[in-house]
């Protein structure tokens, strides 16, 4: 892995300033050395996210009167795109993380975030996100998971599917269904880790990220008292969009992350790599390659940020935050691809962490509602619902 040349980047306080030095600090010494070995091993860094706990990297965005950091979503994004570009199995971790701490931070009681958020941002707890099911992905709201009342109780059966950080997390925001079909009959539940009845499946063999464990999570009659709902009855939904609109930008943000890395890598090699007696950086066809590389890159990444200062203003922003991650990770699979091909042959080999990257991108065309989903979603901000 060549070395990275830091981004140039417009940070609004001289705080924000600080932290930059610290994550790179740690990337440098504690994620990007071991980043490639692992997860051809299929490692899970454990450790790397009680690190980050500890330093206070898993609750930026959170208000710091329950442990959080306090940072606005433009300082919060560019950290997860240093982390993605380092290893996007820490990256992406974190975004899960912090769309499972969403629910209860901003839809919990007082008492509720007083009890449980402190240990889920800087307590050393690792969280998950469960939403999707072996027949609901895209079609979210057709949801089958059950809870059901019984006395000061819920009781949980179903199973839920493609859960990172599945069998490996300390606790769980569930999507469950607590009443009639479709959206609103939809309830949040925070769920211990160590659920009696909660049983993960193997983790999925998958293209990349193999040191991220992604599994179905079986619940067989998981009870949960009535004090780590979520919200009201049927209000999960609604707690669930919102919590994806700024997950989506956290996706955005790990694909310029590792767009941004196979550029860097792209650019180190074509700058060393002699034929013809002259560096293939001179040749005009890969020239032309790197600077259409780094320019999209620059307009994804100014893209995410516009997003995040609409939501860091309190306006809304979830067409703006589907079009980001829409942009930002179809860039992150083109870039990876013409990393790989500036390499040409190494590229395509383990020696070189181009073809981990272009594997990687793939999923974030996937995860967090599918491209073809986000165009749904702005077409609809700007022609209104489809007919029926």
């Amino acid at each position: 892995m060549s070395e990275r040349t830091p981004v140039d980047r417009q940070l609004p306080t001289d705080e924000a300033r600080d932290l930059f030095a610290l994550v790179r600090e740690l990337v440098q010494r504690e994620i990007a050395p071991q980043a490639s070995d692992e997860e051809y091993e299929g490692r899970f860094p454990r450790e790397v996210f009680t690190m980050l706990s500890e330093t206070g990297l898993l609750g930026l965005p959170y208000d710091s009167a329950f442990g959080g950091g306090d940072q606005p979503y433009e300082v919060y994004l560019q950290v997860l795109e240093e982390l993605a570009a380092a290893r996007l199995t820490v990256g992406l971790g974190v975004s899960v993380h912090s769309l499972a701490c969403h629910a209860l931070a901003n839809y919990g009681t007082k008492e509720q975030r007083a009890e449980h958020l402190p240990a889920m941002l800087g307590g050393g707890l690792l969280g998950a996100y469960c939403l999707s099911e072996p027949a609901a992905g895209s079609d979210a709201a057709s949801l089958r998971t059950k809870a059901v009342r019984d006395g000061e109780d819920w009781v949980i059966t179903g199973t839920k599917a493609w859960i990172t950080h599945g069998g490996v997390a300390d606790f769980y925001t569930v999507l469950a269904r607590t009443g009639g079909e479709g959206a609103h009959g939809v309830t949040a539940f925070l769920v211990p880790g160590d659920a009696a009845g909660l049983t993960p499946a193997a983790p999925e063999k998958k293209m990349g990220m193999k040191g991220s464990p992604t599994a179905q999570l079986h619940f067989d009659g998981v009870r949960v008292p009535d004090a780590r709902r979520i919200g009201d009855e049927g209000q999960g939904f609604a707690i669930a969009l919102s919590a994806l609109d700024s997950g989506r930008l956290g996706i955005a943000a790990c694909a310029i992350g590792i767009a941004q890395a196979a550029l860097d890598e792209a650019l180190s090699y074509a700058t060393g790599r002699e034929q013809f007696g002259r560096p293939i950086a001179d040749f005009q066809g890969l020239r032309f390659m790197l600077a259409d590389m780094a320019t999209q890159i620059e307009a994804g990444r100014a893209l995410y940020l516009a997003a995040a200062r609409l939501r860091d203003n309190g306006r809304p922003f979830s067409r703006q935050a589907a079009m980001a991650k829409l942009f930002c990770t179809d860039l992150a699979m083109k870039v990876t691809t013409d990393a790989v091909q500036v390499l040409g042959g190494y590229g395509y080999t383990v020696d070189f962490p181009v073809e981990r990257y272009m594997r990687e991108a793939k999923v974030l065309q996937i995860v967090e509602g599918t491209n073809q989903i986000q165009r749904m979603v702005i077409a609809r901000h700007l022609a209104g619902p489809e007919s029926r």
